[in-house]
């Protein structure tokens, strides 16, 4: 008997018709003797329907209270689960995230998880339940209700696999895996059978939107290896796991592109040690993730710092540096939305050379021009104009040999 943990994702959980769907596949998993636990996100709009309605009540809602609100999406979804589940004869019992045992730090919106304990999941588990647990959600210690940021299902399931020491964790969504492109950019991108926790990190906080990042640092730290695969068939996925050496054969394994990004350059910043620590100390107090980040050579003793962020936390980027801007006496604050971010990774670039000029040659021909670059050791991600993501794409995709055969 195996212990099995499951995730399905608002698309797979969208309507009656396709709960009913997702109860009938746990019960093929559990008529073959195993503990199924399985995590849900709310049904999908819904939680966008939530913000909204929250937005028309208050232009700033508080983050308090916005969790209390975003927290019922998936505890409508565990209860209708539950209740499919036992239409078809499936003992299920449904759990918010405090009642299995999540317990969070008190950053409400975006919180982490700090520990689990999961004695009443097992105790369900024992009694024979197939347990539903709502996902993107925990507590504090004292009991505050908390949200874990957009996708925080994934982190979810992956961290309860991990607490109850699961053998396998299925992370279930509306595609067949992970792909070498956004098929929709990209059709002919190809479904990758194994990738490694970096590379799937890498694309994963570059845009690609099969997984959240911060649940692929978690699977990688704990070793939680995990498929994703489709809600809407049988097919195998793409495995996740622990690098392989027969991994770095593949120089580039994918490539990926990140719409909703914005680039903030503050221009004449006095080039004087501790000015730049001022600015992104502010930066973290507003608990603002930046990515990208360039600094100019200095000339005439001021230089220009720019970073990319989130399209969606320009605002607030803007209302925190604006006093900063004035008290270091730089020049001015120049905000800039329509951008985007395309990168290519693979744990393959580690040991092979002449990806840079291959990525570079591709743009050139294509007369698309890069605003800023930025390196690892497994990936170059590059700022574009946001019209020519799509293109840029395919383009890159293509000089790489991604397709399929």
């Amino acid at each position: 008997m195996a212990l099995i943990v499951q995730k399905y994702g608002g698309t797979s959980v969208g309507n009656p018709e396709r709960i009913k769907n997702v109860a009938s596949r746990v019960a093929e998993w559990r008529a073959r003797g195993d503990q199924v636990v399985v995590v849900v996100s709310a049904m999908s709009g819904v939680t966008d329907g939530l913000i909204k309605l929250a937005k028309e009540i208050s232009s700033e809602p508080a983050e308090r209270e916005m969790d209390m609100l975003l927290s019922t999406g998936e505890q409508t979804t565990i209860a209708l689960t539950a209740m499919a589940l036992k239409q078809i004869g499936v003992p299920a019992a449904s759990l918010t995230g405090a009642q299995a045992g999540i317990v969070t730090d008190g950053v409400h919106t975006r919180a982490r998880i700090c520990n689990i304990t999961p004695k009443r999941v097992h105790e369900l588990l024992d009694a024979g339940n197939v347990v539903i647990v709502a996902g993107f959600q925990g507590h504090t210690a004292e009991g505050a209700i908390t949200t874990l940021g957009r996708g925080g299902s994934d982190l979810t399931a992956i961290a309860l696999a991990a607490a109850l020491k699961a053998d396998l964790c299925q992370i279930y969504t509306d595609v067949d895996g992970v792909y070498t492109a956004d098929p929709r950019l990209v059709p002919h991108a190809s479904k990758i059978e194994e990738i490694s926790y970096d590379e799937m990190l890498e694309l994963a906080s570059l845009g690609a939107k099969v997984m959240q990042a911060r649940s692929v640092e978690f699977a990688k730290k704990f070793n939680v290896v995990f498929e994703v695969r489709s809600s809407f068939n049988k097919n195998a996925g793409t495995i996740v796991r622990e690098e392989t050496k027969s991994m770095e054969e593949v120089v580039v394994r994918g490539v990926s592109l990140e719409k909703n990004q914005a680039k903030v350059t503050i221009s004449g910043v006095p080039d004087q040690p501790g000015v730049a620590a001022k600015i992104f100390t502010f930066i973290a107090q507003a608990n603002l993730n930046i990515d990208m980040i360039v600094q100019n050579v200095s000339i005439h003793g001021t230089t220009d710092i720019t970073f990319t962020l989130n399209k969606d936390d320009l605002a607030k980027a803007r209302k925190t540096l604006d006093p900063v801007v004035k008290e270091i006496k730089a020049k001015e604050l120049i905000a800039q939305e329509g951008v985007s971010k395309l990168s290519v990774v693979g744990i393959g670039m580690r040991s092979h050379s002449g990806v840079a000029s291959t990525l570079f040659t591709a743009l050139a021909d294509a007369k698309i021009n890069v605003q800023m670059i930025s390196t690892s050791e497994i990936k170059i991600s590059l700022i574009i104009d946001e019209a020519s993501g799509p293109e840029a794409t395919k383009i890159v995709h293509d000089a790489f040999q991604l397709g399929k055969s």
